[in-house]
């Protein structure tokens, strides 16, 4: 192939990327700058915000208040709490499911994917009621001679509705990795006498990293800049940074400083995120011998 009609082919090939390139700027990127721009607009409580004027006293208040500190000190490590009950919960459960045969798997694949189809909001209600102060946990500790526990409005609350609504988004990559695992390796290790322990640990669980590492960064990303959840078992007292936002935009028509805790936000899960994956994927290739 000459090289002019590589460079032909190529050009083709942006050429018909081009719909999608276009939809993901008009619908990611865009916004993200708008948002950036916003956050450095000049607010007044008398005048709102004032298009063209630009400071930087929305980053300065942020940084300079310890109030944004402990929300966002909250929201990480909520995250991270959530995140590794999942990765607890998820991977054992994958693993199980990749072994079940026909209809079973089917069946509880089904059941996992389910949640899906319900509205977050209905989720959280329904958590609502079963950790109130009259709800079904509390009549249950009664009936046993104990006496009813704050679980609603606390930390606890929002960790295990987040848990409830995230563990798919861990089970199915480690379920799809796990579909890519022969099972010929497993019985090859049992057979020279390994323990099932010893076959998790150095035939499996390396190869169902790359899953693990997906949906521990899908897990944190969206615990974190989860609103729902946090906003109705949380309440008013226990903020996290998505409730703080909503608060600025909606409470306080403060946009740009809305818009500038967003930014910081999106900052942070991105250094979380690329840091993770940079640790996960150095003891992937030091585990395979790369």
């Amino acid at each position: 192939m000459s090289l002019f009609a590589a460079m032909r082919q190529g050009g083709r090939g942006y050429l018909l990327s081009m719909p999608a390139i276009v939809l993901f700027s008009c619908l990611l990127i865009l916004p993200l700058v708008l948002t950036l721009v916003l956050s450095f607009n000049v607010f007044d409580y008398q005048l709102g915000v004032k298009g063209g004027e630009f400071t930087l006293a929305q980053y300065v208040s942020l940084f300079s208040d310890s109030y944004f500190y402990e929300i966002f000190f909250r929201t990480i490590w909520i995250s991270a709490v959530v995140t590794l009950l999942c990765v607890v919960i998820g991977v054992p459960e994958a693993y199980i499911l990749s072994r079940m045969g026909t209809p079973w798997r089917s069946i509880f694949l089904i059941l996992i994917l389910t949640p899906l189809l319900i509205s977050v909001v209905v989720r959280a209600f329904g958590w609502s009621l079963l950790l109130g102060a009259d709800g079904l946990v509390n009549q249950a500790i009664q009936a046993l001679g104990g006496r009813p526990v704050k679980l609603l409005y606390t930390s606890f609350a929002v960790i295990i509705a987040l848990v409830h609504v995230m563990l798919p988004f861990m089970i199915i990559p480690v379920w799809t990795s796990l579909q890519k695992l022969d099972p010929s390796a497993e019985q090859a290790a049992l057979s020279l006498g390994a323990s099932q322990a010893n076959v998790m640990r150095l035939v499996v669980l390396p190869q169902v990293m790359p899953g693990v590492l997906s949906g521990t960064l899908i897990v944190f990303g969206l615990s974190a800049s989860s609103f729902a959840i946090p906003g109705l078992l949380g309440g008013r007292r226990l903020k996290m940074v998505a409730t703080v936002v909503y608060d600025q935009y909606l409470s306080e028509l403060n946009w740009p400083m809305g818009a500038a805790i967003a930014v910081v936000l999106l900052v942070i899960n991105l250094l979380v995120m690329l840091t993770w994956n940079r640790i996960v994927e150095r003891r992937y290739k030091k585990t395979l011998g790369e």
